[in-house]
C-alpha cells in the first residue's frame, strides 16, 4: 500500500486541489447503487452460526485514532521462553458473494486509496466501517491466525482458521496498557533482530504534518511510536507465514520485490551525502537505513526517497511450480498481503488459498479462476492510488513554496536534471544542461502554481 499522504491542517486548505486530483485520477466518488444495495443486504445477512467454531480470546485491535475500517485484531501470550500469537483477520468473504456487485467492484478498485483527512474505499462503509469491521464488542466472523513462536522469535508452527471473534477494545498506538505492550514489544524486538539477521529492513517512513500559520506554513515530521513499528512485526510475521504456506501448498499470490536498480541507489546515495547522512561505500543498504532517524527531516526526506527507489514491487500469482523468484528484497524472505482485506483486494484472495491449503480442502474455484488476473488488477489499482499520492505530494510542496518566489535555495544534484533541496526537503527536475551528479548548486524559485501542483527552479 502507499504510504499516506501529508496531514494537511487545516484540510479545507488544500481541498480545491484534493478535488482536482480526485477528478484527474478518476477516482470514484461513492459507490454504485447495486453495489450499496448488495452490501447493505450482507451486512444485514450475517448472523453467527451456532455450530460455528468462537475463539473467546479477549481480542484488540491497534490502529491510528477514529479508524473505523478494522482488519486486524490480536491477542498475545507467553508460552514458556516464546509467544504465541492469535491473529483475527476480517472475513470480508463472509460478505462478498463471488462475481457479485461487490466483487466487481472491488477488482475495479483494488485497494483503498488514502488522501489527506479523507479516502476513498474499497468497501462500501457499511461493510468496511460496519458489518465486516473488527469492531468492539461486537461478534464477527474472522480468519485467525495462529502462530506460535519460539524464544527466538522464530515461527515453529503457524495454521489459519474460520472462527467468530469478539474484539474487547479499540486502542490506538499512544495508549497500549503496559501488560500488552510488554508482550508487544517483546515480540516485535525479537523479529526486529530476526530481520536484521536475514538482511532486510523496514523503512520506518513518518508521516509528514502541513500546517496553515497566520504567517505560512510547517512542515513537520510524525515518528512512527515504538508500538507501530513492533505492530507492523506481527503482520510482517503472518505474511511470511502465509508465504510458507502457499510455497508448500504449490498455489498462492506472493508480494515479490526485486532489489533496487543500481541508479536509484546512486541517486539515494548522493541525495545523501547532499542532506549530512553520508552513505559509506562499506556499508549495506538496510545497515545504513537503520542509522536513519525519521525525526529529523533531512532523515525523513531520505527515508521517502529510499521508499521510492523500490520500484518493482508487485504480486507473482502461481499455480504448480513456484515461481523463480519468490523473494521480497525490503523483507528479505518470502512474503504475502494477508492482513488488510478491508483495504487490498488481493489479501482477500490469499487468505482463502491460506485457509483452503490449512484445512487440506480443495482451493474454491472462484479463487483459483481469478488468481491470473490479480498481479495486472493490482497493479493497476496501487498504480492509482500511487500516481494520486504523488500528486498530493506535489500539491503539499507547491502550496508550502507559494509565495517565496524569487528565493534561493541550497540543493545538490542527485541526477542529471533532478536536484534535492536542503531545506524544504524538496526534490524537482530542472531543465536546461545536464547537471553535475553530486555537486551542490543553488536554486532559484522561478514559479509556482499550487492549481496545477508545478514548481519551477532555475539553477
Amino acid at each position: 500500500m502507499p504510504a499516506r499522504p501529508p496531514h494537511v491542517t487545516p484540510a479545507d486548505a488544500v481541498a480545491g486541489g484534493i478535488a482536482a486530483i480526485r477528478a484527474q485520477e478518476r477516482l470514484p466518488e461513492g459507490f454504485p447503487p447495486d453495489v450499496l444495495k448488495e452490501a447493505e443486504r450482507a451486512a444485514g445477512a450475517w448472523r453467527p452460526d451456532p455450530g460455528a467454531r468462537r475463539i473467546d480470546l479477549p481480542f484488540v485491535t491497534i490502529d491510528p485514532p477514529g479508524s473505523r475500517d478494522l482488519d486486524q485484531a490480536m491477542h498475545l501470550e507467553r508460552r514458556g521462553d516464546g509467544h504465541r500469537v492469535h491473529y483475527a483477520i476480517a472475513d470480508v468473504g463472509a460478505f462478498v458473494q463471488p462475481g457479485g456487485a461487490i466483487d466487481r467492484e472491488a477488482h475495479a478498485r483494488a485497494v483503498t486509496v488514502y488522501l489527506p483527512d479523507e479516502r476513498v474505499p474499497l468497501h462500501p462503509p457499511v461493510l468496511s466501517e460496519g458489518a465486516a469491521s473488527l469492531l468492539p464488542g461486537e461478534d464477527r466472523p474472522a480468519l485467525v491466525w495462529t502462530l506460535d513462536l519460539d524464544g527466538t522469535g522464530h515461527v515453529t508452527a503457524a495454521a489459519v482458521e474460520q472462527a467468530v471473534v469478539r474484539s474487547t477494545a479499540q486502542l490506538d498506538y499512544a495508549h497500549v496498557p503496559d501488560e500488552l505492550r510488554t508482550l508487544l514489544r517483546e515480540i516485535g524486538d525479537r523479529r526486529l533482530a530476526l530481520e536484521r539477521a536475514r538482511g532486510g529492513v523496514s523503512l520506518r517512513l513518518p508521516e509528514q504534518e502541513v500546517a496553515h500559520h497566520p504567517d505560512g506554513w510547517s512542515v513537520a515530521y510524525r515518528v512512527p511510536l515504538g508500538t507501530e513499528d513492533w505492530n507492523a512485526q506481527i503482520s510482517l510475521l503472518t505474511g511470511m507465514a502465509a508465504a510458507q504456506i502457499m510455497l508448500k501448498g504449490g498455489i498462492g499470490l506472493l508480494r515479490t520485490q526485486p532489489a533496487p536498480e543500481p541508479k536509484a541507489l546512486r541517486r539515494l546515495r548522493t541525495a545523501a551525502a547532499a542532506l549530512g547522512a553520508p552513505w559509506p561505500e562499506s556499508q549495506s543498504y538496510p545497515e545504513w537505513i537503520r542509522t536513519l532517524d525519521p525525526a529529523t527531516p533531512a532523515h525523513a526526506a531520505l527515508l521517502h526517497q529510499a521508499a521510492g527507489s523500490g520500484h518493482g514491487a508487485g504480486y507473482t500469482a502461481f499455480d504448480g511450480a513456484p515461481p523463480q523468484d519468490a523473494t521480497h528484497f525490503a523483507i528479505a524472505a518470502s512474503y504475502a498481503h494477508v492482513t488488510a482485506p478491508l483495504r487490498r483486494m488481493a489479501d482477500r484472495y490469499a487468505l482463502e488459498l491460506c485457509l483452503a491449503l490449512c484445512a487440506g480442502t480443495d482451493v474454491p474455484a472462484h479463487v483459483r479462476a481469478a488468481l491470473p488476473a490479480l498481479p495486472a488488477e493490482m497493479a493497476a489499482g496501487t498504480q492509482r492510488a500511487g500516481r494520486a499520492e504523488r500528486a498530493v505530494i506535489d500539491l503539499v510542496e507547491a502550496t508550502v513554496l507559494a509565495g517565496r518566489v524569487g528565493e534561493r535555495f541550497d540543493a545538490v544534484a542527485i541526477d542529471d536534471d533532478l536536484v534535492q533541496l536542503r531545506d524544504p526537503a524538496v526534490r524537482t527536475r530542472i531543465d536546461g544542461p545536464p547537471l553535475p551528479i553530486g555537486a551542490p548548486i543553488t536554486v532559484r524559485l522561478e514559479a509556482v502554481d499550487p492549481v496545477t501542483r508545478t514548481v519551477h527552479f532555475a539553477v
